[in-house]
């Protein structure tokens, strides 16, 4: 395979990041905010933390949400990867240790 749908070896992906919004009162589903790789991942990451906002490291979701357009609900085949992010969110909200990336 080529071009962008090639696998590449862990140590030579570039870093994805994605960030989500949930508001059971105005959509049925989370949002994607935003979502980069390599540099815009990093400034995603860089405006997280000085934010405090709880950092989730999960790399093959993250690079699955890259592909998606910010503003749309996430689709249902991933609603069991981005539940599992809200589970952690809640937990650190209740006052659960986390750990900044």
């Amino acid at each position: 395979m080529s071009g962008p749908e090639r696998k590449r070896p862990a140590r030579l992906r570039r870093r994805a990041a994605a960030a989500l919004a949930y508001d059971p009162a105005r959509h049925g589903a989370p949002r994607l905010l935003a979502r980069g790789e390599g540099q815009m991942a990093e400034r995603i990451l860089q405006m997280a933390r000085r934010h405090d906002v709880p950092i989730e490291d999960n790399a093959p979701l993250a690079e699955t949400l890259v592909r998606l357009e910010p503003g749309t609900e996430i689709p249902p085949e991933l609603f069991r990867a981005v539940a599992e992010v809200i589970a952690f969110l809640y937990r650190v909200a209740d006052g659960g240790e986390v750990e900044r990336r």
